[in-house]
């Protein structure tokens, strides 16, 4: 793209049209945290801890809950899966939450327990959708969120295991590809007896000053908005979403994720280093704000992201977002209560594993095996003699 740079921070493209730059990183790269060699050795410490406990828990309770009683029930197979690994999944918020002391702001509408919902959000960093788990822990909903991911997280070895039994979404982001798997496995998702919060990142990618470039360039060339903070969102995923579901939802809810001083990576998280501070502002929509058909939900949700570039704008000159102090801390007693229940059982696990009976060695082999199969093959066991245990809609 030939192009010049306008006095006012904005450019010209080849055609004339007027592109603004995309927003400056805050703190040029300085971290909140140094990384010191007690902090990189907690780190290690608690990555092998996650990496172990994870195993552990996956290889001894996923056959029993996803194999087991899949077989009878889907629904109760996932509420097995949801109460068993969930309490694994709350070791990250209190990672970020108590041992990184992260500060995590929430502001704008309360999400309600007990509430079938999609969510979709600004992916700033890779670690953004990590933080919804802090707010679907605080709503007693951490082991039904499940979220729309890229297929090459489905190539991490034991994690990859993990996403496929929470039955996250995996695509190619080429709709041509995703659209049949994308509709098949949202159609086993309609039952509104099953808690689901469905995490969406319409922008396909997490945030990039690069990426923010090209963004614009399209946007100017075929006459659509020119945003700093956010990427323009494909739009088939999300309306997808909408048009399977939209009879078993409650509601649609907006997140607007922003981070004080420094957006984080994965080893920012892992070794404490930063973020600093999480912002996450929520606002509620009903179903019938959005328009049920294709072309105009596409062009909703565009004006939606507009609203929430403006937001970011926003929280950049003053800091935080409005309404803050919406939910509150979580409540150490029961954060303590799942971390020692986690690692009480891997201890147990791991002594079975390796010094006890020869048959546990057995278990665990094949355990792995039928892991590694409906994973690669991205199937579930389904119901013997064709009883669900469930009311689809």
């Amino acid at each position: 793209m030939s192009s010049f740079e306008a006095s006012n921070g904005t450019s010209l493209s080849g055609n004339g049209k007027k592109m603004v730059s995309p927003a400056p990183p805050s703190l040029n790269g300085t971290r909140h945290r140094p990384m010191t060699p007690l902090r990189a050795i907690r780190g290690v410490f608690c990555l092998v801890i996650y990496l172990l406990t994870a195993f552990m828990m996956l290889v001894y309770w996923s056959p029993l809950s996803t194999l087991l009683l899949r077989l009878f029930s889907v629904h109760y197979s996932r509420k097995a899966t949801s109460m068993l690994f969930g309490a694994w999944l709350s070791l990250w918020p209190f990672l970020f939450e108590k041992i990184n002391k992260t500060k995590v702001f929430f502001s704008g509408e309360s999400v309600p327990r007990d509430r079938r919902v999609v969510l979709f959000a600004n992916h700033r960093t890779e670690v953004d959708w990590m933080y919804l788990w802090d707010l679907a822990l605080r709503k007693g909903r951490l082991g039904y969120i499940k979220y729309v991911l890229k297929r090459s997280l489905m190539r991490i070895p034991i994690f990859s295991w993990g996403f496929h039994i929470f039955e996250f979404i995996s695509v190619e982001r080429k709709w041509e590809v995703d659209a049949t798997t994308m509709r098949k496995k949202l159609s086993t998702f309609k039952d509104a007896r099953d808690p689901l919060w469905l995490a969406v990142f319409p922008e396909g990618t997490d945030y990039t000053e690069q990426k923010c470039i090209r963004s614009q360039q399209f946007a100017a060339e075929n006459g659509l908005p020119i945003l700093k903070n956010v990427l323009l969102p494909k739009t088939k995923g999300f309306c997808a979403c909408i048009g399977a579901l939209r009879n078993s939802l409650d509601a649609v809810y907006d997140i607007t994720i922003a981070y004080k001083h420094n957006c984080p990576t994965f080893t920012d998280n892992a070794f404490g280093v930063d973020p600093s501070e999480v912002h996450i502002h929520v606002q509620r929509i009903l179903l019938h704000e959005i328009p049920a058909h294709e072309t105009e939900a596409s062009a909703w949700l565009m004006e939606r992201f507009k609203l929430k570039d403006q937001l970011l704008a926003d929280f950049a000159a003053r800091g935080h977002f409005l309404q803050q102090g919406t939910e509150g801390d979580l409540p150490m007693g029961e954060c303590l209560l799942k971390l020692s229940a986690v690692i009480s059982s891997t201890c147990l696990f791991t002594y079975l594993t390796f010094c006890s009976s020869v048959w546990f060695k057995v278990y665990v082999v094949l355990s792995c095996a039928y892991l590694t199969f409906i994973t690669y093959f991205g199937v579930m066991p389904k119901p013997i003699l064709g009883f669900a245990g469930k009311k689809t809609m």
